[in-house]
């Protein structure tokens, strides 16, 4: 009887995992893992799209990144015009893991309007311009949203002169918003909900928005907090000004890609966890060298020693190595661009490892 039973078993395993295999499908994620059976072969057969970017992006030679160019600390042109920040230095992660160089990238600047079409049109090869996840950017956009990098949420910025110490006091008030951000519909959302009366007032990109406010245009501005900590150290006088205590959303920032080609999601996801794994291993792009003879496994794999993990993704099985040589870990990312060795000084707070309190946390390199 126990061997008719098993025997039995097995044939419910068998047809379960066919009709599986006839739909695999997952409705809920993006990340699937690429792969259907061609009818009548018994073979794997990847879509068509499977690997076209990352093909496309190797024959040119480069990455084409849309980021910002008007945000200090996360997509800025410096005054030698070269890019820098956060934003910029994850898309330099993504170009370190692909071709082993960092700077193998073109810059391209989008404000708010332009981003979503960019991506949509293939004009840029992946988003990194502190852009909120969203479930309509993910849905009716139609982007793949990798690992968020930085946790922030909508502030609110006035003149200290004015004596407004919370949302209330912005009865009447004419509030400028950059048109086309989560910011714009924030704003509307959290001001009907306390029964506030003002006037939104929009404008096409940040640099105009934060004019208007300097000159008196309008009584206030909002934005992501870090944004508007990173606007204030350029002000004319950055004493003048105070950013309001309310948290009026969830700012998940992060880089994305059209979705459609898991591949190059995959690309994009793997390379940023490689900046959060490393710094989990106190790996770091002063000592990652000396990493390199652990027989630690894990390390191993993650540094590709041993695994072949890179080759999974068809990208060098060295590409978190050359992430963390080239750019760092996302320690030194943070801190070297909003954190404590920056003009912002900005504290972790959430955006610290779980290990340290946050909720920044890497999946398994296995």
């Amino acid at each position: 009887m126990r061997r008719k039973w098993m025997l039995m078993l097995g044939l419910i395993t068998i047809c379960t995992f066919g009709f599986v295999g006839c739909s695999n499908e997952d409705a809920g994620t993006t990340e699937t893992d690429g792969t259907e059976v061609a009818e009548g072969t018994g073979e794997e057969a990847p879509p068509a799209s499977a690997g076209a970017k990352l093909a496309e992006v190797l024959e040119r030679g480069h990455l084409v990144l849309g980021t910002n160019n008007q945000l200090p600390g996360f997509g800025y042109m410096n005054s030698d015009g070269e890019y820098e920040g956060f934003d910029v230095e994850f898309g330099q992660v993504v170009a370190a893991a692909i071709f082993g160089d960092k700077d193998a990238i073109e810059y391209r600047p989008l404000s708010a309007q332009e981003r979503f079409t960019a991506v949509q049109t293939g004009e840029v090869d992946i988003l990194v311009r502190n852009t909120t996840w969203t479930l309509t950017r993910d849905v009716e956009v139609g982007l793949a949203f990798g690992p968020t990098t930085f946790y922030d949420g909508q502030g609110m910025m006035v003149p200290k002169e004015s004596g407004i110490t919370d949302l209330e006091g912005l009865a009447g008030a004419r509030i400028g918003v950059e048109q086309g951000t989560t910011t714009e519909l924030n704003l509307e959302d959290q001001m009907r909900k306390r029964g506030i009366e003002f006037e939104p007032v929009l404008y096409p990109d940040q640099d105009s928005l934060v004019a208007a406010y300097e000159s008196g245009t309008i009584d206030a501005w909002t934005t992501d907090q870090s944004a508007l900590a990173s606007r204030l150290t350029l002000m004319q006088d950055p004493s003048a000004h105070m950013v309001l205590s309310e948290t009026m959303s969830k700012e998940p920032l992060g880089p994305a890609v059209l979705d459609g080609d898991s591949n190059f999601f995959d690309i994009m996801q793997w390379a940023t966890f490689a900046t959060m794994q490393a710094e989990e291993y106190g790996m770091t792009s002063a000592n990652v060298d000396e990493f390199l003879d652990s027989e630690d496994p894990d390390i191993m794999r993650f540094l590709g020693v041993d695994g072949g993990l890179g080759s999974q993704l068809g990208i060098p099985d060295d590409f978190a190595y050359q992430i963390i040589k080239q750019v760092g870990n996302y320690s030194e990312i943070f801190e070297r661009n909003l954190g404590k060795d920056s003009a912002f000084g900005l504290d972790r707070g959430i955006n610290a490892l779980y290990t340290d309190g946050g909720i920044i946390y890497s999946p398994p390199f296995r």
